[in-house]
């Protein structure tokens, strides 16, 4: 990168950063967070949008009763558990001494209220469906009584659920209205003090009662910046998500950059409830004509990981190194589209009956882990899908309104993508299965293979580690040999931070709580 062109991005910088925190607030020691959006929505659970961004900034105030770091899941509230299969409960004994952040101390009976507050105003990120109860056993102890064994509790329930004041939210009959200073009244390491929708900045102070001692810093700010490069060389914020490009020039000047496993993946969203599309050799050709290294290197200059079909992440512990895969072969495709009746045209494309095989593609800049991502995905597979005979319409739009289209059957192709990946293997039942799907724009809401169904439904009771990855095994396979959705690649995700701070920031092993791929780990701050 040129010294003009360095010094061009910094101006750039500063006149879309806003930062307030030199300005109005108190000097001291802080960490700042750029962010390119800004606005995330207000850090309580009825308040944040419901993306991964969102829900970290609430995590900073809220507290969970085990969280996970780089290894794993670790204690939170409750300093020990285990899983009683008598009674079928999981029991949790709590932490003494912790306090929400009016002084009130933090009890059993709060988390047993939560359950139940939750039952009665769903909080989209935790599905209580399989808890009959909590109740409190003792005085630092709760215990959760299941309906049913349910595999994914610790991290989908335990490491996700925030708990709530009982002496707050009981007198609040309507959660999504209420925006007093106390809906924000948490037990997590900082106080929110401020949001400003326009500007996307937010202020939050540290608890110094917090019950795994002060954080390491007086202030945590986040700050909207669209050139994060800008930002961090200029000083004006400490940590951000940053495309592979920046990486060299960062190191060069001192920065630390981390790089996250395969957290994230990038698909092509099928609608196979209509013709073609609903017949599963039209979605291998589809496949075979598909490149995802191709896409890879034209698209991101080659950087990212051709992705597995069976939608679990190659570095998760439960992926199966034997799913089915498609390389790019062209003339297969067309071999399939021939056994189908398509016949070809004098113009190289195909037809069936006198009419021609289109198809719209529907592409947008989405964000990815975070960050909004620009990229050229949609030209490549239009170029790649035409030249094996089927014309594409590619149609770039924003990215709510594709989501709008692909949550309400409107579209035949789409390009989308998400996390949690290398989460719970739940995240197979909520992007597969119509049932899980909770609204997903994500989800590939596919219900035509009964073993596959039957599948999802006995993964969520095994409580057997190995019986149940050999249900996960079984379930990639399916999927991939289905293809109610197309996995394509896993973007290289980056995170630069500033280690004159004395902070290490790392990226969470499995995904922050459900498996968000962003490297603001709140332990970060705390120990």
């Amino acid at each position: 990168m040129s010294t003009l062109r360095f010094f061009l991005r910094v101006l750039l910088g500063f006149s879309v950063l806003i930062v307030l925190a030199t300005a109005t607030w108190a000097h001291g020691a802080e960490i700042r967070i750029a962010d390119s959006k800004g606005d995330w929505g207000y850090p309580n659970p009825w308040k944040h949008y419901p993306r991964g961004p969102g829900y970290v900034r609430m995590s900073w105030v809220f507290e969970t009763l085990v969280w996970k770091d780089e290894n794993g899941i670790v204690p939170a509230l409750a300093r020990s558990w285990y899983y009683d299969r008598d009674r079928r409960a999981f029991v949790f004994e709590m932490v003494a001494g912790a306090k929400w952040h009016d002084g009130k101390p933090v009890t059993p009976e709060d988390v047993a209220f939560t359950v139940e507050y939750f039952k009665k105003h769903p909080y989209g990120w935790v599905v209580l469906d399989y808890v009959e109860r909590a109740e409190p056993t003792g005085p630092n102890q709760v215990t959760f009584f299941l309906k049913r064994p349910y595999a994914p509790f610790m991290e989908d329930v335990g490491g996700t659920m925030p708990i709530l004041p009982k002496h707050i939210w009981e007198k609040v009959p309507d959660p999504k209205a209420y925006g007093e200073p106390a809906a924000f009244v948490g037990c997590g390491p900082f106080v929110f003090k401020d949001f400003d929708v326009a500007k996307g900045t937010y202020l939050y102070v540290a608890f110094p009662e917090y019950y795994l001692g002060r954080p390491k810093v007086e202030r945590l700010i986040y700050v909207r910046a669209l050139d994060p490069l800008a930002a961090l060389l200029s000083g004006q914020a400490h940590l951000a998500n940053i495309e592979p490009e920046m990486r060299p020039l960062l190191e060069s000047r001192g920065m630390t950059v981390i790089a996250d496993r395969a957290g994230w993946v990038k698909k092509l969203m099928i609608n196979h409830r209509m013709f073609p599309l609903n017949d599963k050799r039209f979605r291998e050709a589809l496949a075979y004509a598909i490149s995802q290294e191709e896409i890879i290197e034209k698209a991101h200059r080659g950087r990212g990981r051709a992705a597995s079909y069976g939608l679990l992440s190659v570095d998760h512990d439960d992926y199966n190194p034997n799913t089915p895969g498609y390389p790019h072969d062209p003339s297969r495709s067309r071999q399939i589209l021939e056994s189908m009746g398509f016949e070809l045209g004098k113009d190289g494309f195909y037809y069936k009956d006198g009419e021609a095989l289109r198809l719209e593609l529907l592409a947008s800049s989405i964000t990815v882990a975070g960050q909004p991502a620009a990229d050229r995905d949609g030209e490549v597979i239009r170029d790649q899908l035409e030249s094996v005979g089927i014309r594409v319409d590619l149609r770039n739009m924003e990215q709510t309104t594709t989501d709008a289209k692909v949550k309400n059957w409107d579209f035949q192709l789409a390009i989308s993508g998400h996390g949690g990946i290398m989460g719970d293997p739940k995240i197979l039942n909520e992007m597969i299965s119509e049932e899980y799907a909770a609204g997903s724009v994500n989800s590939a809401r596919f219900q035509d293979n009964k073993e596959l169904l039957k599948l999802l439904e006995t993964q969520m009771l095994e409580m057997d580690p190995a019986k149940r990855r050999a249900m996960v095994y079984r379930i990639q396979e399916i999927f991939a040999e289905e293809l109610p959705s197309i996995c394509l690649y896993y973007p290289e995700t980056l995170a630069a931070y500033d280690p004159k701070k004395g902070i290490r920031w790392f990226y969470t092993k499995g995904g922050i709580s459900k498996g968000i791929p962003i490297a603001q780990n709140k332990l970060s701050l705390i120990r």
